[in-house]
């Protein structure tokens, strides 16, 4: 059986129907069960073909712009064709079916079941051969079948009018009381958890779970190479399309931003994915919009988008239409989701006309190999053109999009994304391509309505009135609930926020099924380990009419903070096999309800069965999240891109708060991080430098925004770009400019929901501070900072540093400030300080333990022309927290034994241990290598204060013990009280008590404590010797760059030098000519590189440098046969050997090796040499036999 007739077989499940069993546990539990075939949901998709599609032609007659006009699937050595469609149904039997969707009726032998209060109604019964699909609220009228106006121009027109007038006013007023009964009483006050509690979680949206590989990039490449070469695995590849992340999960489940929802980010996505569905169905859209939303309901499925649009803010180029991409298409049931694979996805929206993505499958060694190749080659350069091209070239597979990137978006390439599937993928992609060619496009011939940019140009007053403008066009037979945008004015402007007890009562109730079993784990996990994530609650409207004092309902965003938070529920899966993966764009419906002792009973009952059942279909190793292989990715991105982005729309806050030079070290700081080769730097220093004076000058102090900096930056790169080819390669495309201020999405309070204006992960944050061997200067002052915690000895070393003689080697005055004597703001009086004495050095005497802490640092370098130097407690940490439990035992043993301290902290202080555990906390979240990898990256050194001896015995048991009930105390208090003192809140005698047993704890092993610490005095020694490196510029940071891998000129086998000089001087023994010749060459010293050159980018092009990727550092046997030189250039005829059987061979004409030109002579003058041996204008020299030479083959 073929993938594609796997996709199509439809399954016949068996309810599960136990008689005991109540209807509300029976719609409660399903969902679980129906999910529990993973391609079910997708055959239920495809084997219902839509009426629009029966006797029509599989080919549009119409090419829409954007849209390719044929199928294209590249396969080595193999043609496949695309059979004609076969539909098996009628269009009598789809019509029948509309004909049942009424909400007023059920037609099914089933009875109704009950959900926490909601009945969910069955409706016709399905007709042979096809499953039946139940119909929200929203659709239809109680006398009938939706009609469609056939003979109206205007796609969904009818639909629209029909759905407005029978059910518009209805749920409207529906909404209205449901709401006033919402905010009459507050229902959750009221609602209290005991034994008969019970809860329901439903997830409604998510995206492919954020994994944060740990190895380098050139270590995941190594490790694709690896497992393609063994067939282990396929490298996918698809474009990085430059949007924010849509999800769409019905009218019922909601649209979604990343971590939001009800608002100008998922309206404008709504809009434009009705409008693709008139695009593609026409006079069908309307039909075909109602089905589509009924049947992600029915499976409670989401699909996840790109969203590209010029009314949202300006990315790297904007788009020339605004369109969506699917990227990911997931049934949520009742159970973990489950993620379609590519092949599912093309097949999904091929039946359902949604666009898709370019992607390009990569099965070989070669393949694979030559991919890379070719991104390192194009990687300052490259455009979506080349780049396409060239995958193109070399991929196994390629699949183009429904949505060209170059007809939608434009040349700029933001990037690429690799990814590991199933070696299956490609056998499974030609079978899905054959039976699912592209779908018409019906929408061309017809007036599809005002356009988004005409709606939100009409509409400029709000945000307000562009919702409901975007939420009217859209058409009720999409969108006939405006709830979650408009909900707050039908109820007396109350807020939709729930209150936050919200969150307590689900984590306190009883899960009604096992989801929602595993998602009060991951919740309850992350609150524990004070994750940085929300958990935010809001009223569900959707379910308002089913609200009663026991039946509640919300919808839940679980918006994560940090990237660290990824890397530590990782962590925490590795150890908790069955911990669901913790998602990006992350929403869950929750329903509160009570149950009486019988259905609890069968709750219980149920529930165990249910968790059998999957324990059962748990996913293999290969599936689990936790596996570094099942889930290795690597994101490439384009320069071209990022010198938009990043190095002008990013650096103009700097820019215009700061100046020229402030932004000239942010740019060339983010240049350094990326690996950018130094040609590449000096070229964008020059244009930057450029900008930077064009967009002061023109704005003055007022400055460009960042939503519409393409407005001044698209036609300065455009000029720019005119002047040189070397200008248009470094910009890569301007032009065809695309106004936007006066259609401009209207985003009130400056928000930004996606992030897309906040500077990349990637992209260390901006710091004047010099980079490794840069010297400080002497004109430049000196900041010396303490990462550190209370306990760290700064204060007793900033005391020996001042007396130190010499200072730190140089005539600059050294300074301190102590914290516990400043009353303030002590940051803003280091930087009072810092403009008073610009060129002195800075000891700031006081902790500075987060990220808030150092962008102040980084903002006062800048604004004061000043270095920083972090001085940390030298510790190996743990997996969480760069300090070991080691040196938190010292650091309170050391406050314990103070007297009389200045800031009130030592042994007289009641709640000392808490302060210096609340202290330690505020580290929590990085490992040692993480913390000083990014205070390297921000300040560009770090200096490391020695603190406990490498042979010391392990940390005493009592010692240890103590330090975890302090540190367990110290979750529990702040879960319930935040930052509240500790003898203050339900745990104060808790606290005081181990506050005592702590005391005496550390006490009893004093003598343990003294000695695994450094003598002080070689503490200060070494701390000096760092400083004063630092000062003169001899300082080596340690390298914390993920990515280095040059950008790719040519392919070629690098000879080593020694043998081609012995052979030389043989020659030269052997041929007076050759001696003559080489005489007064002086090779001995002037020959310090040899290589023969494969393939170059600009003479034969990318594809054919990558082609040698397969061969990447192998040896190659190269024969030297001739000498070939005359008064302007030399080289060595040569003949390449093979490799594993595959004999090597060179793009140029003539194979050989440069050897000498004389000044002024580039060196491919040498390639001349034949001919002019043949007009008599050179020498040659025969090497007979060949001298076999070996190198490796390298890509420079």
């Amino acid at each position: 059986m073929s993938a594609s007739q796997r996709i199509l077989c439809a399954f016949n499940p068996t309810l599960l129907c136990h008689s005991s069993m109540s209807e509300a546990l029976l719609s409660r539990t399903f969902a679980l069960h129906r999910s529990l075939n993973p391609r079910k949901t997708l055959a239920r998709s495809l084997a219902f073909i839509p009426s629009a599609s029966v006797h029509r032609s599989v080919m549009p007659r119409h090419q829409r712009r954007g849209r390719h006009g044929e199928q294209k699937l590249k396969e080595k050595n193999r043609s496949i064709t695309a059979p004609e469609s076969n539909s098996g149904l009628t269009v009598e039997a789809v019509t029948g079916r509309l004909g049942g969707l009424d909400i007023a009726e059920s037609s099914g032998d089933v009875h109704a079941a009950q959900l926490g209060g909601i009945r969910l109604e069955n409706h016709h019964t399905p007709f042979q051969g096809e499953e039946a699909i139940w119909k929200p609220r929203a659709y239809g009228t109680a006398s009938g079948p939706l009609q469609v106006d056939t003979e109206s121009k205007t796609a969904d027109k009818g639909v629209a009018e029909v759905q407005e007038n029978s059910s518009g006013s209805s749920v409207a007023q529906e909404i209205s009381l449901g709401l006033s009964k919402l905010y009459r009483t507050n229902s959750l006050e009221g609602f209290s958890v005991d034994n008969s509690t019970y809860t329901s979680a439903q997830i409604r949206a998510t995206f492919y779970p954020k994994f944060e590989n740990e190895k380098s990039d050139q270590e995941i490449r190594t490790r694709m190479i690896e497992m393609v070469s063994k067939g282990l695995a396929t490298v996918e590849v698809s474009l990085k399309h430059s949007g924010s992340l849509f999800m769409y999960a019905g009218h019922e489940g909601g649209a979604y931003a990343k971590n939001s929802f009800g608002n100008i980010y998922t309206a404008v996505g709504v809009f434009v994915l009705g409008h693709i569905f008139r695009e593609s169905w026409g006079m069908e859209a309307g039909k075909m919009q109602a089905e589509f939303n009924a049947f992600l309901e029915e499976n409670k499925m989401c699909i996840s988008m790109e969203l590209v649009t010029a009314v949202l803010g300006d990315h790297g180029q904007r788009p020339r239409e605004d369109y969506v991409v699917v990227t990911a298409v997931t049934e949520l049931g009742s159970g973990k989701p489950k993620f379609y694979s590519t092949p599912e996805i093309i097949a999904f929206c091929r039946k359902w006309r949604l666009p898709t993505n370019h992607v390009w499958l990569l099965s070989t060694r070669k393949s694979v190999t030559s991919f890379f190749a070719a991104y390192d080659a194009l990687s300052e350069e490259g455009t979506a053109t080349p780049v396409c091209m060239a995958l193109d070239e070399v991929a196994d597979i390629s699949v183009p999009g429904s949505k060209d990137h170059i007809n939608v978006q434009g040349e700029i390439l933001e990037g690429l994304v690799a990814r590991i599937v199933s070696p299956e993928s490609s056998k499974h992609m030609e079978e899905v391509l054959k039976d699912f060619p592209p779908p018409p496009n019906e929408g061309d011939h017809l007036d599809l309505g005002p356009s988004l940019r005409e709606i939100c140009a009409a509409n400029r007053t709000d945000e307000k009135q562009q919702l409901k403008a975007l939420l009217k066009s859209v058409g009720t037979s999409f969108c006939p609930d405006h709830s979650d945008w408009l909900g707050d004015e039908r109820a007396d402007n109350h807020s939709r926020n729930a209150d936050r007890s919200v969150v307590a009562k689900f984590l306190q109730s009883r899960p009604a099924d096992y989801s929602t079993t595993k998602l009060q784990e991951m919740i309850r996990l992350m609150r524990e380990r004070r994750f940085p994530a929300a958990f935010k609650c809001y009223h569900n409207f959707h379910k308002i009419n089913s609200i009663s004092s026991e039946n509640l309902f919300y919808k839940m965003v679980i918006h994560v903070r940090s990237d660290s938070a990824f890397r530590r529920y990782q962590k925490e899966m590795r150890s908790k096999p069955g911990l669901w993966p913790l998602y990006r764009g992350f929403f869950v419906d929750i329903n509160l309800f009570k149950e009486n002792k019988e259905r609890a009973a069968e709750i219980a009952n149920s529930n165990l069965d249910i968790v059998e059942n999957a324990n059962g279909i748990a996913a293999s190793p290969k599936d689990s999240l936790a596996d570094d292989d099942a889930n290795l990715m690597i994101k490439l991105k384009f320069l071209t891109y990022k010198l938009r982005t990043f190095l002008i729309r990013n650096g103009l806050s700097i820019l215009f708060k700061e100046g020229p030079a402030p932004y000239k070290a942010y740019y060339q700081r983010q240049m350094t991080i990326w690996g950018t080769s130094p040609g590449k730097q000096r070229q964008l220093s020059k244009m930057l430098d450029e900008w930077a004076v064009y967009i002061r000058r023109k704005c003055g102090n007022k400055q460009l925004s960042s939503s519409t900096y393409l407005s001044e930056a698209e036609p300065f790169l455009e000029q720019y770009a005119k002047r040189s080819l070397e200008n248009q390669a470094l910009i890569g495309s301007a032009g065809n400019f695309v106004r936007a201020e006066d259609f401009l999405a209207i985003i009130e309070g400056g928000r930004d929901e996606e992030g897309d204006l906040e500077t990349d992960r990637e992209v260390a944050p901006p710091s004047s501070s010099p980079s490794a061997r840069d010297s400080i200067l002497k004109d430049h002052g000196l900041i010396v900072f303490f990462p550190g915690i209370p306990g760290c000895a700064k204060s007793a070393l900033c005391k020996e540093l001042l007396s130190a003689p010499g200072g730190l080697g140089d005539d600059r005055p050294v300074h301190s400030l102590m914290g516990d004597l400043i009353k303030g703001k002590y940051w803003q009086k280091v930087a009072d300080e810092r403009r008073r004495k610009p060129q002195s050095i800075m000891l700031a005497d006081k902790n500075a333990p987060n990220e808030e802490v150092w962008r102040q640092i980084e903002h006062m370098c800048r604004s004061t022309k000043a270095s920083a130097v972090p001085v940390v407690p030298d510790s190996e940490g743990t997996d969480l927290n760069p300090f070991s439990l080691d040196a938190l035992a010292v650091f309170m043993f050391r406050v314990l034994q103070r007297v009389n301290h200045p800031g009130n902290l030592d042994k007289a202080s009641p709640n000392a241990g808490y302060v210096l555990l609340l202290f330690y906390h505020l580290y929590e979240g990085k490992n040692r290598e993480e913390f000083e990898s990014e205070l390297v990256e921000r300040f560009g050194s770090i200096v490391k204060m020695p603190l406990l001896k490498s042979d010391r015995s392990p940390l005493p048991g009592p010692v240890k013990s103590v330090l975890e009930e302090g540190l367990n105390l110290y979750k529990l208090h702040t879960m319930r009280h935040g930052r509240l003192e500790s003898n203050k809140g339900s745990y104060a005698k808790e606290w005081s008590n181990w506050e005592k047993q702590l005391r005496e704890t550390l006490l009893s092993n004093a003598d343990y404590l003294n000695s695994i610490q450094m003598p002080f005095d070689f503490v200060v020694k070494q701390v000096l010797e760092q400083l004063k490196e630092v000062a003169r510029g001899d300082y080596t940071a340690p390298s914390t760059e993920k990515r280095k891998l040059g950008t790719i000129v040519f392919a070629a086998v690098i000879l080593p030098v020694t043998h081609i000089q012995n052979l030389l001087n043989d020659l030269a023994e052997k041929y007076p000519n050759a001696e003559t010749f080489l005489r007064d060459k002086h090779l001995h010293s002037s020959l310090q590189k040899a290589h023969v050159t494969l393939a170059h980018k600009r003479s034969h092009g990318v594809t054919a440098v990558a082609s040698y990727g397969l061969y990447l550092n192998r040896d190659v046997p190269v024969d030297l046969t001739a000498l070939l030189f005359n008064n302007r250039s030399a080289a060595f005829e040569v003949r390449l050997g093979s490799v594993d059987g595959e004999v090597m061979t060179s793009k140029n004409e003539w194979p050989h090796v440069t050897i000498w030109t004389a000044e002024g002579v580039p060196p491919k003058e040498a390639n001349a040499l034949p001919s002019l041996l043949s007009e008599g204008k050179a020498t040659q020299v025969e090497i007979d036999p060949p001298v076999t030479i070996s190198g490796p083959l390298q890509f420079l």
